[in-house]
Parts: C-alpha cells; sequence; structure tokens
C-alpha cells in the first residue's frame, strides 16, 4: 500500500488540504509578526517587563474571553467564524504597519494592537482547533489531521522567525507587518473555496447554561481533566522563555535581530520535528502511548528551560532551545490529540475552547510574572526556577496518569 496515504490519511480530505495549503502561508506571516512585535517592543523601551507585558496583552484576552466564545464554536458555522476573526487580524497587521512605517508607533499603541490581536485570537483558536476535526469525516485519520495541523504552526515558526531577523536587520519590523498582513490573502481564499456538511445544532439552552456544561464535561473527565492541568502548568512555566529571548540576544550573547531570529527559529525546529514526529505516527494506533510520551517529554522540557537558564554561550543555547523546543510542542499537541480523542462531538468546541485557554491563555499571566521578576531578580534564576517547576509538573502528570489507567 502506498506509504503517503497510511502515514498521513487526513490529506485524503480536499477540505483539510485547501485548510492546510492556506495556513501554510499565513502562519509564516504571522509569526513574523510576533517577532516583529517583540522586537519593537525591546527597541522602543529598553525593558524586559515590557515585553512580559506584550505577552501579556496578546494572550490575555485568550485567557478572559476564549472559554465563552466556545459556546459561539458549538452553534455557529465554524468557517463563516474563521473568515470573520482572519478578515479581522489582517486588519490589526494593516494598522499596525501604517503605525511602525509612519514612526507614530508608542509602546501603548503596541500593547493596544497586541490585545486587540488577542481579542480575535481567543475566538480564532478554539474555532480553528475544533474545524480541524470538522474538516475530516473520518475518525481515524483525526490523530494525524491534528499532527498535519501542529506541523503548520511549527514549521511556520521554525521559518518565520528566521526570515523576520533578516527582514528586520534589512527592511525594519514595518515591514514584517506588511508581509503577514498579505499573508492573510490566502488563507482566507482557502478557508472560501471550502465546503463542510451543516453540523447538527445542540440542543437550545442559553448561553451561560451551555458554558457550565461545557464545564463540568471537561473537568468531570479525568484524562482530559488532568491533561489540561499539565498543559496549563507547562504553559505557565515553560512558555515565557519566549519573550525573554531579545534578553538573551541582544544582551547576554551581544548579537542583532538576526540572533534574535535565530534562537527563536532553534526552538522552532525542535518544534517543527515534535509535529512532524507526530503527524507520522498518526495512524491507527496514535494514541497508544501518546499519554506517557506526553508525560516524559513535558519532564524533558523542565530540564531544557533549566540548563538554558545559565547556558555559557549561544552555541550550546541552540541544541538546548531545539529540545526546549521538540518538547513544548510535543507536550501540547499530544495533549490536544488526546483531548480531541476523548471528547463527544457535542462538546468538542467548548472543552477546545478550554484546551486554548489553558495552552495559551495562561501563558500570558507567566510571561507577566516572568517579565516582572527577571526586572527586580534577573533572567537567569527566574527562567531556572521556571523550569524546575515544569519538571515537577511532569512528575505529577505521570503519576496521576498512572492511578487513573
Amino acid at each position: 500500500m502506498p506509504v503517503l496515504p497510511d502515514r498521513f490519511p487526513a490529506f485524503q480530505s480536499r477540505n483539510f488540504r485547501l485548510f492546510f495549503a492556506g495556513q501554510l502561508i499565513s502562519l509564516i506571516g504571522t509569526w513574523m509578526q510576533h517577532i516583529a512585535m517583540t522586537w519593537l517592543a525591546y527597541r522602543l523601551t529598553d525593558s524586559t517587563a515590557m515585553l512580559g507585558l506584550v505577552g501579556f496583552a496578546s494572550q490575555i484576552p485568550i485567557l478572559l474571553f476564549s472559554i465563552p466564545a466556545g459556546v459561539w464554536n458549538d452553534r455557529l458555522d465554524r468557517r463563516r467564524l474563521l473568515l470573520l476573526t482572519q478578515f479581522l487580524a489582517m486588519v490589526q497587521a494593516i494598522a499596525l504597519f501604517a503605525l511602525t512605517a509612519t514612526e507614530t508607533i508608542t509602546p501603548a499603541l503596541l500593547l493596544l494592537l497586541a490585545f486587540t490581536l488577542g481579542c480575535i485570537n481567543a475566538v480564532d483558536l478554539p474555532a480553528r482547533q475544533a474545524f480541524v476535526a470538522q474538516m475530516v469525516p473520518d475518525r481515524r485519520a483525526l490523530p494525524n489531521a491534528i499532527g498535519l495541523n501542529s506541523f503548520l504552526m511549527n514549521g511556520s515558526r521554525f521559518i518565520g522567525p528566521a526570515l523576520a531577523g533578516l527582514i528586520v536587520a534589512l527592511a525594519g519590523e514595518a515591514a514584517c507587518f506588511l508581509l503577514n498582513a498579505l499573508s492573510y490573502l490566502a488563507v482566507l481564499a482557502a478557508l472560501a473555496a471550502i465546503r463542510t456538511a451543516p453540523r447538527q445544532q445542540p440542543a437550545a439552552q442559553s448561553a451561560w447554561s451551555a458554558l457550565c456544561a461545557g464545564l463540568d464535561y471537561a473537568f468531570a473527565h479525568p484524562r482530559i481533566r488532568l491533561t489540561l492541568f499539565l498543559v496549563a502548568g507547562f504553559s505557565f512555566f515553560v512558555t515565557p522563555y519566549v519573550v525573554m529571548m531579545p534578553v538573551y540576544a541582544r544582551d547576554l550573547f551581544h548579537g542583532t535581530a538576526q540572533t534574535y531570529g535565530f534562537l527563536i527559529g532553534s526552538a522552532g525546529f525542535g518544534s517543527l520535528c515534535a509535529a512532524l514526529f507526530l503527524a507520522w505516527r498518526g495512524g491507527k494506533h496514535a494514541s497508544e502511548g501518546l499519554d506517557r510520551l506526553v508525560g516524559r517529554t513535558a519532564l524533558a522540557g523542565g530540564i531544557a528551560l533549566a540548563c538554558f537558564a545559565f547556558v555559557p554561550a549561544i552555541q550550546l543555547a541552540y541544541p538546548l532551545l531545539m529540545i526546549l523546543g521538540f518538547s513544548a510542542v510535543l507536550t501540547a499537541a499530544g495533549s490536544n490529540t488526546l483531548i480531541q480523542i476523548d471528547v463527544e462531538e457535542e462538546y468538542r468546541g467548548r472543552v477546545m475552547a478550554i484546551f486554548s485557554t489553558a495552552f495559551l491563555g495562561i501563558a500570558p499571566l507567566g510571561s507577566l510574572t516572568v517579565g516582572l521578576i527577571s526586572e527586580m531578580l534577573d533572567v537567569r534564576p527566574t527562567l531556572f526556577v521556571c523550569g524546575l517547576l515544569a519538571f515537577f509538573a511532569g512528575l505529577l502528570y505521570r503519576r496521576r496518569m498512572k492511578v487513573n489507567a
């Protein structure tokens, strides 16, 4: 039998192929903008606290609004919802480009635009996660679709930062913002071409009742609950290392924007390998042993972060960041797969909204905490303690998963 259909059954779906192609272009632009915004924030202020604030402003809306938005996710046409969110994200990128190109951008405006994008993502991210499952009618292909979607996210994370470092060095941050705005045209065209069957409408109930029902369902399910707690802990302790990268690139390693791009790109390469690994194993037996694998990679991520915190030379930073990126993505994407396999379709939108909150909504609290503590103490001991706490979160997950097995 052919290898590719066996290994990548999600590509048998026309809708998924269209979605994959559109996202491939758009997400590279998204990562370019993310890197350029972080570098711009540090260039304007020379403050690690500002780095934490930008991360906080861009992700706190996910914590505040993503779970309520999950109700829309289960009630509305997800394709049309994504068309709206992607269009609004393109408008935000155009505004960011205009303000930066005319040199009227300020730290306050940058925070406002970061918050605006976070509000858009609070609706977009859980809708996108649930829409992946909707585009793949064969449930056996779902783990592969989730793995390929993660491959998209992290392939762009590998390419986007490296490109952003070069473009910022040659043409400035505004060029990255413009390219990101243009990249949204690809995903808008793909979404316009996708056709999906109407979903069965949920039972009529108030938005509040639907929200409470989704929360009750998620936290009453032992494996879903435990996996959500692991993702939230890993997000709080590990993901803030990204917003501290300008400090390592410029102040500790005495580099430039290009150095920053290469550091983030190293983590992105590890993330890409993890996503490809998950996509490759996403066949009929994709979920076998996945909970144990997630637990081991959570431990590895904590160790890698603790070692990276005091890394003495940039040559050692690159492989540590690769391990860290691999661990972070396998933990998050593997947890996503476990939850999507377990969840009932009726609750998928709301549960994926809770997952988005645990994965991305908790991150701004970690970014803000790490940024403020680093301002008072130093970035190295702060990240070292975060690595140790992430390691203990992985130990707790493995122990509780054995009890619930």
